[in-house]
């Protein structure tokens, strides 16, 4: 019987059971009032006079009407350079030891956001927050004595005058409570290593010596290593390698494009967590059995504010306007489209972080990821959001008995005509007509904005399968394989001629 492991669940149990949570809406309010009363004295504090906003009779709406909204380019350039030269209290008491390079999608140019001591304790705080919660989920006692495979970035973080670089598993991975070193894999010497390649071809060699009981990683890469280590141990499925494999906890991206494919490289089925963790902090994982959404954490330096995701709202480069509203969290709805907007324990102040969330039960504050402004396609009127992209593929998949976990896309022009050309990673062979009359008729049906567009400036719908392998080569040649790197979804023409030409040299 296992002893530890049964110890360690009562615990988690005993501690779902006693423990009394605030509403998600009062946790808020006080988040905000921590924040800047802890920030009061910053640069950023003084200017916009936080301790003014504290005695305000409305705090939420005196700081939303007070402080504007910051992309990572009006953030860096007027705030965080200064931290990265070295000044003291400039967004957040101090300075930080961390800064996170975020590799986000690909192209762009890389992103260095500070991570405080705060904000550590906060993302272990949120772990922790997400272990109590396998209390509600049907795992065995043997499990908690079972090694945790987290695939992330390297541990080997890069002096950069004062601070420490790397990407934010890399940073959290190199942090992780010396309780759990022991349960931890790959190990220390292997996760410090910058190569995939070499990285993953050592966690196969050395697979078998592990027992495995839960994954965490992004899905494209995960996916990749998992195949990796069945191939080198000429196995049928990973839990020949790994029998006692019971929980994935995946993030970065949807997982349900991946989902078919996924398990196909299991021998039964495994219990999905999802979870969202940035390069700005912990933001929501999922904390029950009977739901796909991921509850947010409220109660963890972070301050969420919503933005209606309007076209109106949206400037050319993803970011918002400055008289765009913002909703709390008391005021949001669900089944409604919202940018994400988020202040935090690291010195980022109504900060626009990229994402577009709905709410799918407001009273539990549980959210789905429903795409990136960045992502939005709607070049000739056609109001395209990642989400309603993804949700047409998995018709596609359906109707034609396929598997397509990766695809991008671009508004282009075709005989002097506006068209969609989607580009489809897939192993199926596939007719490219039929599949492109079909994802066309699926998005006029779910789309009113699409129907229009397609009956005016929209002309057609072009499809282009490829391998899925294309994607991860494209990613490796714009930054590197591994880690938080993930594909965009909607290019302009500019790259996407890069991606045409890319694509065609293989």
């Amino acid at each position: 019987m296992p002893i530890l492991g049964s110890i360690i669940k009562s615990a988690i149990d005993l501690r779902g059971a006693l423990q009394s949570e605030k509403s998600p809406i009062a946790s808020q309010q006080e988040v905000l009032e921590n924040l800047l009363d802890t920030a009061k004295d910053t640069a950023i504090g003084k200017y916009y006079g936080f301790s003014k906003i504290l005695a305000s009779d409305d705090i939420q709406k005196n700081f939303s009407q007070t402080v504007p909204y910051f992309d990572y380019h009006q953030m860096e350039a007027k705030w965080w350079c200064q931290t990265v030269k070295g000044l003291r209290d400039i967004s957040w008491p101090g300075t930080p030891k961390y800064l996170a390079r975020s590799s986000g999608t690909t192209g762009s140019s890389s992103k260095k956001i500070p991570v405080t001591d705060d904000m550590i304790e906060a993302i272990q705080t949120a772990g922790m927050k997400q272990i109590g919660a396998l209390a509600n989920f049907d795992v065995s006692p043997d499990f908690f004595e079972k090694e945790v495979l987290m695939l992330g970035s390297s541990t080997n973080l890069t002096k950069q005058g004062p601070f420490l670089e790397g990407e934010i598993s890399g940073i959290s991975a190199s942090n992780i409570p010396n309780w759990f070193r022991g349960f931890y894999k790959p190990g220390e010497q292997i996760a410090n290593m910058d190569n995939w390649d070499e990285k993953v071809n050592l966690i196969a060699k050395h697979a078998k010596e592990w027992d495995i009981g839960a994954l965490s990683g992004i899905p494209s890469w995960m996916e990749l290593m998992l195949k990796k280590v069945i191939a080198y141990h000429n196995a049928e499925t990973i839990h020949d390698v790994w029998p006692n494999l019971q929980i994935y906890t995946t993030g970065g991206v949807a997982f349900q494009p991946y989902e078919k494919s996924f398990n196909q490289l299991l021998s039964h089925p495994i219990t999905i967590i999802d979870t969202y963790l940035a390069s700005e902090g912990f933001i929501a994982f999922q904390n029950r059995p009977d739901t796909t959404s991921m509850k947010l954490i409220t109660d963890n330096g972070i301050y969420f504010e919503f933005v209606p995701f309007k076209p109106e709202y949206i400037l050319d480069d993803g970011s918002i306007s400055q008289d765009a509203p913002a909703l709390t969290l008391a005021e949001v709805e669900s089944d409604t489209d919202y940018i994400l907007i988020i202040s935090t324990v690291s010195g980022a102040w109504r900060y626009l972080i990229g994402d577009t969330i709905k709410f799918t039960d407001v009273e539990r504050a549980e959210i789905k990821i429903t795409g990136r402004t960045k992502f939005f396609l709607n070049v000739v009127g056609s109001q395209l959001s990642v989400n309603k992209m993804e949700t047409a593929l998995r018709e596609i998949e359906s109707k034609f008995n396929a598997k397509i976990p990766e695809f991008t896309l671009a508004a282009v022009k075709i005989d002097g005509e506006f068209h969609h050309h989607w580009y489809l990673g897939t192993e199926n062979t596939l007719d490219a007509s039929e599949v492109a009359k079909s994802l066309d008729e699926i998005l006029k049906a779910a789309n009113n904005n699409y129907k229009v567009a397609r009956s005016k400036a929209l002309k057609g719908v072009k499809v282009t399968p490829i391998s899925p392998s294309v994607f991860h080569e494209w990613n490796a040649s714009q930054k590197k394989k591994g880690g938080q790197v993930k594909m965009e979804k909607v290019m302009d023409e500019d790259k996407f001629s890069k991606w045409e030409h890319f694509v065609k040299s293989l």
